[in-house]
């Protein structure tokens, strides 16, 4: 089976996390939750990523604020794919984090989405495409996903015309 890890710095990001974790149910893809800290708990952080690959993870999404250091480091330890999720933890709103994401060194690959839920979103979506790419059933399940959203966007002007 198939399987994403997320990983958040803090409890305070779980709710960010969620909509990866909506996704990733809707979806039928099983997935693990952690918290750790790159800076506070680095020795279980690094544990966690260097056994992802033997606990079935296929992507890992990793969450974090600030310093926002949790994605390179989890990259650092593994060869899963490990996408970035900025959080608006300070006074920058996630600026930071994402300029931290984005900064990596040539040869240690961090993937980084959008800031807050909607970043979390299409990275619990880019994880399915990962698994898409060798699991036909989750490529469909990707296929119709989109064409909901399609569906929706079409009866939305549906209802908006009829309030003119």
């Amino acid at each position: 089976m198939n399987k994403v890890g997320i990983i958040m710095g803090s409890k305070s990001d779980f709710e960010i996390a969620q909509a990866s974790i909506d996704v990733l149910k809707e979806l039928g893809i099983e997935y693990e939750v952690i918290v750790s800290s790159a800076h506070r708990t680095p020795e279980r952080t690094g544990e966690w990523a260097r056994t992802a690959d033997e606990r079935g993870l296929v992507a890992i999404i990793a969450l974090a604020g600030a310093a926002a250091h949790l994605a390179g480091v989890i990259a650092s330890e593994t060869n899963v794919p490990v996408v970035a999720v900025p959080i608006a933890a300070t006074s920058m709103n996630g600026i930071d984090a994402l300029y931290a994401m984005v900064q990596m060194p040539g040869g240690i690959p961090v993937a980084t989405m959008a800031i807050g839920k909607a970043g979390a979103k299409n990275a619990g979506l880019f994880a399915a495409q990962i698994i898409g790419r060798s699991d036909k059933a989750m490529y469909e399940k990707l296929l119709a996903y989109r064409e909901a959203m399609k569906e929706k966007v079409y009866k939305d002007n549906e209802a908006v015309q009829e309030m003119l």
